[in-house]
């Protein structure tokens, strides 16, 4: 009795271990897993510049198809003040607050709507309304809403910058394609995630993906003076972008490099911005990834498991925006039209004047605004620009600054 007493004290830890493999195994095998994700539809979309993303749409019952920017920077979702009212929808006054990097402002509702997507409808949507009469100047197109935070939390999405396409699924397991990184960023209704940045030194913080901010990086000047990574020898040029709110100078420079994940951007052209409106949260946030990053991966975006996945795509390795002209370029009663210029700029040195309606840049006489300001994306060169002022016309010389140098 003695001699099995102690073969079981020391028989017992093991039949611990014993029981405790077959336990965890049973537990592996009742673990709940979800069904695969099922596809919905797919349609095109069009890409203005900076890489902002426009779906087309028809709300309720009304013919007129709308335009609406695909953002994932967006807390909700949203129409413009003018397409309320063209398409006379009743709304509500509300004690919410909307906050851009030009302003914060209180904003009206439009409650209970479906928006009818190529082969998707969405019903029971709350829509803030906004006014997007400055975005609309901005890019040409009529910009009659903004898809977020309520739209995106519902599916998978998935975007592909090499065929403008969307592609919408329902939540659940889904294989991701090889070759790609799959980043588990904080959500809190807009996500976030971590970026190592690095010019005088190197910071690592963490930033918005932001699909609707049509440039590479912004950065709140708060985050740039405590990290000091930027030397007080930087350049930074003066210059001017439009948001939430309304106008808002800033300057521009260029970085080392980006890098997020297992990928690295070298020579990034920035923006930084005195945050007024706490925007960022800072310290939480330094500021954003704009979409002149983002669209050079195919993503998935997939607000149910809190994770986006990047692939590189075809513009992997395109050229960043260098370009400096200083001007502010809208488009107003179907006229491309200077309306901002910043003195010492290229533009300003060039003799631009306000009011001045660009007719042609370099014999390209589109009038698209798009165009236009993709040809002015060409650093280094000098564009002959005819502008009609006063009625007549004037031919200006612009040398296009560089603020790689």
């Amino acid at each position: 009795m003695l001699e099995q007493a102690c073969f079981m004290k020391q028989f017992l830890p093991y039949l611990s271990l014993v029981i405790s493999f077959f336990v965890n195994n049973i537990f592996a095998q009742e673990e709940f897993v979800q069904p695969p994700a099922s596809f919905i539809t797919k349609f095109k979309f069009t890409q203005l510049t900076g890489g902002i993303i426009i779906v087309r749409g028809l709300l309720d019952n009304h013919p007129d198809s709308l335009n609406f920017v695909l953002d994932t920077g967006s807390g909700g979702i949203s129409l413009d003040s003018t397409t309320v009212e063209d398409l006379h929808l009743a709304r509500e006054k509300s004690d919410k607050t909307v906050r851009g990097i030009a302003g914060i402002k209180v904003v009206d509702f439009t409650y209970k709507h479906s928006l009818h997507l190529p082969g998707l409808t969405i019903d029971s949507l709350n829509f803030h309304i906004n006014n997007y009469d400055l975005l609309t100047s901005v890019y040409g197109v009529r910009i009659d809403g903004i898809i977020g935070f309520s739209f995106l939390r519902r599916y998978i999405v998935k975007i592909d910058y090499d065929r403008y396409t969307v592609e919408i699924y329902t939540p659940g397991s889904i294989k991701y394609p090889k070759g790609g990184y799959l980043m588990h960023p904080n959500f809190n209704m807009l996500p976030y995630g971590n970026a190592l940045i690095e010019e005088n030194t190197s910071i690592n913080g963490r930033f918005i993906l932001d699909t609707g901010a049509g440039l590479c990086m912004l950065l709140s000047q708060d985050f740039v003076d405590d990290s000091s990574f930027l030397s007080k020898k930087q350049k930074l040029y003066l210059t001017q972008t439009e948001g939430i709110g309304g106008k808002k100078l800033m300057t521009t420079t260029v970085i080392k490099e980006v890098h997020f994940g297992p990928y690295r951007f070298k020579k990034v052209p920035i923006y930084i911005f005195n945050d007024d409106y706490n925007v960022t949260s800072y310290p939480f946030l330094g500021g954003l990834l704009g979409n002149d990053l983002l669209r050079r991966f195919n993503i998935i975006i997939n607000y149910p498991d809190q994770s986006i996945y990047f692939k590189p795509n075809t513009h992997y390795i395109d050229f960043f925006d260098y370009s400096y002209t200083g001007l502010g370029i809208y488009e107003v009663d179907g006229n491309i039209t200077i309306i901002d210029i910043i003195p010492g700029s290229p533009g300003d040195k060039a003799g631009f004047k306000k009011d001045d309606i660009i007719f042609a840049i370099d014999n390209n006489f589109s009038k698209n605004i798009q165009v236009f300001k993709t040809l002015l994306q060409n650093a280094n060169a000098k564009m002959k620009v005819i502008v009609i002022r006063d009625t007549k016309p004037v031919e200006l010389t612009l040398k296009i600054k560089s603020i790689l140098k």
